[in-house]
């Protein structure tokens, strides 16, 4: 890669930033990352028109942009993206209890090991 090929791509780099920077207009991948919703998901709402997109030049080629309240919105009103959501919170309340549990039975035995093996006084 000559150095002219790379500032090309480096410009290229700085309009895409400068065209996201304070705009609601997210690429796919970030848009998933941000609301859970899976990239086929979020190609499918965009084909069906129920949430518009566009295409701007990114540092690769044409890359799809999506506002991200509304992907939000639309994610919120799928029942099966709030199940799926509500059981992850859900598996992650079950963990912490289980890492506090875990944590007690650690205290107890500590507590056990002293009443066993006391200190030898010399």
């Amino acid at each position: 890669m000559d150095w002219e090929d790379r500032l090309d791509e480096w410009e290229l780099d700085l309009e895409l930033n400068a065209t996201l920077e304070g705009s609601e207009w997210v690429t796919l991948e970030k848009a998933a990352e941000e609301t859970g919703v899976s990239r086929a998901a979020l190609r499918t709402w965009y084909r069906t028109e129920q949430i518009p997109s566009r295409l701007v030049d990114g540092p690769h080629g044409p890359q799809r942009l999506v506002p991200l309240a509304m992907v939000a919105e639309r994610a919120e009103a799928s029942p099966r993206l709030r199940k799926t959501a509500e059981r992850r919170l859900a598996d992650e309340a079950q963990l912490e209890l289980l890492r506090h549990r875990v944590d007690q039975l650690e205290l107890r035995l500590a507590d056990l090991e002293r009443r066993l093996n006391p200190p030898e006084d010399r």
